[in-house]
């Protein structure tokens, strides 16, 4: 029986690998990262990138459960694959009593490791943040940043080396014929016994179905430091606080480019894209200005000592479910899908693909 997954994407590409070491015959199907981003008129993505936070603390204990899961598996996919994706930085929520409350459940249920942290203690402890009243829950261990670009490289290498297939075009459409499905790609027509959609913002249209998700808008603001700052902020973890852009902070990456990076996000307004035309005008245009100078604001409050040497940005978007958890199930006889991020599914990526992969499993009979 012979599995399509339509999404090389971090729950895609995770997905694939899960049905590939459970020797179900799979190939993954989505094309790679573009050379050029602002002339690209494929279909985009957001993990094309270097900095995501990982951590297992959560506002919802369902992705304290499922980010668990993910990062328990974390060295088990850079030993399969040979690629490093994960660094261990350290990671920090802080806020003020309401938000803290709301971790408490999944910290409780899931017997997180962190530390409890207030406002003297975490201004002692991380001197570059000015955080004023905040608490923080500090997780030194098993958390930290990781790069949504190597984590899908090495998915689809390790899916690959467990006899996945590889297929990198454009998937334009699916249409079930007789007991097979018929997956029509940039070049040609395939057919697979079972399908598993997990292609994001996409999915829908793959569908061809009525939007059931909702598409966000999202700029991020880099921020350039020299390597003495960088070693300066060495023992920095990465930060979501309380403030009502729910923003997150990555401490010093290397991108591509060669330079080192602070990364922070929180748009502070919901911007909806609505069709393929917006979703690709918005990538190609790189992100919004205005929300770049509002975030750039942001961090000289929270690091008000930070050296910047310069300040760019870039677009993303996510994926909003009506529940605001993923959607994970049968959409058709044959067809599942594995979809709705909802702003958290970078770091718990693993846990989902495997459950995305488990749904096709049962289907099939598989119990490895």
């Amino acid at each position: 029986m012979s599995v399509a997954v339509i999404g090389r994407g971090l729950w895609g590409s995770a997905a694939a690998r899960h049905l590939a070491k459970a020797g179900v015959d799979v190939t993954l199907i989505g094309p790679g990262e573009p050379a050029a981003k602002r002339s690209h008129t494929g279909v985009f993505a957001s993990h094309w990138d270097e900095g995501r936070i990982t951590r297992k603390n959560a506002l919802d204990p369902y992705w304290v459960g499922v980010s668990t899961a993910a990062i328990d598996r974390y060295a088990e996919i850079e030993a399969e694959s040979g690629i490093a994706f994960y660094t261990e930085t350290g990671a920090m929520m802080a806020g003020g009593a309401a938000f803290m409350a709301r971790m408490e459940q999944g910290r409780a249920e899931y017997d997180v490791p962190c530390e409890q942290l207030g406002p003297e203690a975490l201004a002692q402890r991380f001197p570059y943040f000015s955080l004023g009243d905040f608490t923080g829950y500090y997780e030194p261990t098993r958390a930290g940043h990781i790069s949504p670009r190597r984590l899908v490289a090495a998915q689809t290498k390790a899916a690959t080396r467990h006899g996945a297939k590889l297929l990198e075009r454009q998937v334009t459409g699916l249409e079930p014929r007789g007991a097979m499905v018929e997956v029509a790609t940039t070049d040609g027509t395939h057919r697979f016994d079972q399908v598993l959609i997990a292609c994001g913002y996409n999915s829908d249209n793959v569908l061809g179905r009525a939007p059931q998700m909702d598409v966000y808008a999202r700029t991020v603001a880099l921020f350039e430091v020299s390597e003495q700052e960088a070693a300066r902020l060495a023992t920095m973890p990465t930060l979501v606080y309380d403030t009502p852009e729910d923003p997150y902070l990555l401490p010093p990456i290397r991108y591509p480019d060669g330079k080192i990076y602070l990364k922070l996000g929180g748009d502070p307004e919901d911007a909806p894209l609505v069709g393929g035309d917006a979703i690709r005008d918005w990538f190609q245009g790189g992100g919004n200005a205005e929300v770049r100078g509002h975030l750039h604001k942001m961090v000289l409050e929270v690091m008000p000592d930070l050296d910047i040497r310069g300040v760019t940005m870039d677009a993303c978007v996510t994926t909003w479910t009506k529940d605001r958890l993923p959607e994970i199930g049968w959409v058709a006889d044959r067809i599942a899908i594995c979809a709705g991020g909802n702003g958290a599914g970078a770091k718990c990526s693993d846990e989902i693909g495997r459950l995305g992969a488990a749904l096709v499993k049962t289907r099939l009979g598989v119990s490895a």
